[in-house]
């Protein structure tokens, strides 16, 4: 049997400092463990990231029982338990326009420690302590809570600062989406908290789990589910159909590809959406038919939000490799990530004819990330080229993030019904990050970044630039790092801003973006990337930083 151990081989350097010893390049280096299957992570400030899992037999304990909730410290990383109440099994969440971090929905709890998270709502406000230390997560179920039973939902943030949540599915199901949760609702609630029908969402079951959604610069929401793709406007409760992904691949859970809004730049901000992966099975058939040997899809799909690009429909692509259950990341230099997932099968657990040990519904764990440049010509995006590879498979119920330190952090992996170590493919508590080559060379430097930044707002920062660097090329980047969790990082967001260089190069004038619909209200980090290399990320709080909703800010496009 092919096995992938839980425990890692030794890592050649250890730590996120950088090191004098690593030569330039791109590096995996394994630190640390979770304590609880990182199932679902999100960044919650510069220090800290939050995990989740399901309510089962996570080693990591709390309350004298085991935890499924913990807070990633960057800076020591190590996990410390956080309290949940209800069970966040496949939730989804994002950050609020004054910087609260919100999770919905989760599932029926197999242990008594946990409560029914299907309609939970679990509130975790900015956290001042660097190490998180009295920062708690809040749940009411009596007063917080959501209008529906929603398991397996998207959730994205948007003009507002409010929560958009998206779909679902009532109960629990081997595979398809069978109990369809076919509505949209928001956080804090708007029309007197009665969620509305989407059509969209009926026609795409029984594939289309983990909807993806993005919030386009106009205010409207942008949605692909299976192979379907619409264009909804909030304000006006309607649904504009777009072109079918093509080929018939589908893209969302359980047959699950990924999605990512590109980078957004000035002056007119134009949003593209590129859809990889996935599989072009019919999901008509009965999962039981379905194998974990079926290949997945290579094809990448991307289409441009205008009138014009939106007639010309989908551009089609190729990924090196096919990937089920692929992630796309946004990097600050305005490249794309692609990372996780598996060459062949599905999502979801034991559900195939041929699970690996029964429980794996996908096999043969793709372990070399790519790299994916937009600007570049059409056939020549994509490429592994100097890219290492790791020895952990990230399969089902793995995340990975950008971090405030610029580099990428890879956890969980777990396509088992709870803590199991002795498979083909175990749960995976080993946190890895992976280094870009600037980790290892001197960084570009920022300081007195105002702490909250207004939209249409010209700022001056200094900088500090290594005397190598010509400063060719200049990026400003305010980025959501966003939400992950099975294969989709909702909410992440990369607007690029306009700067210039003063003639000694220690000062920098930045234009913030026009208007709270180009970038949702909230918080954010700044990153800068002087040619090619990029420093720290600065935390700011973009727009008023009040509750939600707030008004529109700024001026309209």
């Amino acid at each position: 049997m092919r096995q992938f151990s839980s425990i890692a081989l030794a890592a050649t350097f250890v730590g996120l400092a950088n090191s004098a010893a690593v030569a330039p390049g791109w590096h995996f280096v394994q630190n640390g463990t979770s304590g609880v299957l990182a199932l679902e992570t999100i960044i919650v400030s510069p220090t800290l990231a939050i995990f989740f899992d399901r309510a089962t037999n996570d080693p990591l304990q709390v309350n004298g029982h085991t935890a499924w909730g913990a807070l990633w410290d960057f800076e020591t990383n190590t996990a410390t338990a956080l309290n949940v109440l209800s069970d966040s099994f496949c939730a989804s969440g994002a950050l609020l326009s004054n910087g609260t971090m919100v999770s919905v929905g989760g599932n029926v709890p197999v242990i008594n420690q946990a409560t029914d998270g299907r309609m939970a709502i679990r509130i975790f406000e900015p956290c001042a302590n660097a190490a998180g230390v009295g920062c708690t997560l809040f749940e009411d179920p009596a007063t917080h809570h959501l209008s529906t039973t929603r398991w397996y939902p998207s959730s994205i943030r948007i003009f507002d600062g409010s929560l958009m949540i998206v779909g679902g599915i009532h109960e629990e199901t081997p595979f398809y989406n069978t109990d369809p949760v076919n509505s949209f609702e928001f956080f804090p609630p708007k029309d007197n908290g009665v969620a509305r029908p989407s059509a969209f969402l009926a026609r795409t079951v029984p594939t289309n789990l983990f909807p993806r959604a993005f919030a386009l610069p106009d205010g409207t929401v942008f949605m692909v589910a299976n192979n379907q793709s619409i264009i909804y406007d909030v304000e006006k409760n309607t649904e504009t159909r777009l072109p079918d992904i093509p080929n018939g691949v589908r893209v969302t859970n359980p047959f699950d590809g990924s999605a990512i809004l590109l980078p957004l730049s000035p002056p007119n901000f134009t949003p593209e959406v590129l859809v990889c992966g996935g599989s072009s099975a019919d999901d008509r058939i009965p999962s039981a038919n379905l194998s974990s040997q079926d290949p997945a899809s290579d094809q990448c799909s991307r289409i441009t939000l205008t009138p014009e690009g939106i007639k010309k429909g989908w551009q089609v692509e190729h990924m090196l490799e096919p990937r089920i259950m692929p992630e796309l990341l946004l990097l600050p230099n305005g490249q794309i990530l692609i990372t996780n997932g598996a060459r062949t099968g599905y999502a979801a657990i034991a559900a195939v004819g041929d699970a690996i040990d029964g429980n794996s519904n996908a096999d043969h764990p793709v372990l070399t990330p790519s790299l994916y440049t937009p600007t570049a010509p059409l056939g020549q995006r994509i490429s592994n080229k100097d890219l290492p590879t790791t020895n952990i498979p990230r399969m089902y119920h793995s995340t990975a993030s950008l971090t405030p330190m610029g580099n990428i952090l890879i956890a969980g992996s777990n396509p088992n019904p709870q803590v199991v170590n002795d498979t083909t493919f175990p749960t995976t508590f080993q946190v890895e990050y992976l280094n870009p080559p600037f980790f290892s060379v001197a960084r570009p430097t920022m300081a007195n970044v105002p702490k909250q930044i207004s939209f249409n707002q010209k700022f001056t920062i200094n900088v500090n630039i290594p005397s190598n660097l010509k400063a060719s090329t200049i990026q400003v980047a305010l980025m959501d790092l966003g939400f992950s969790s099975h294969a989709f990082h909702s909410s992440a967001r990369l607007v690029f801003m306009e700067a210039q260089l003063s003639a000694n190069r220690k000062t920098l004038t930045i234009t913030s973006p026009p208007n709270n619909r180009v970038f949702p209200p909230g918080p954010a980090f700044v990153f800068l990337t002087i040619d090619d290399v990029t420093s720290t990320g600065a935390h700011v709080m973009v727009g008023n930083g009040r509750p939600p909703p707030v008004q529109d800010q700024g001026i309209r496009l």
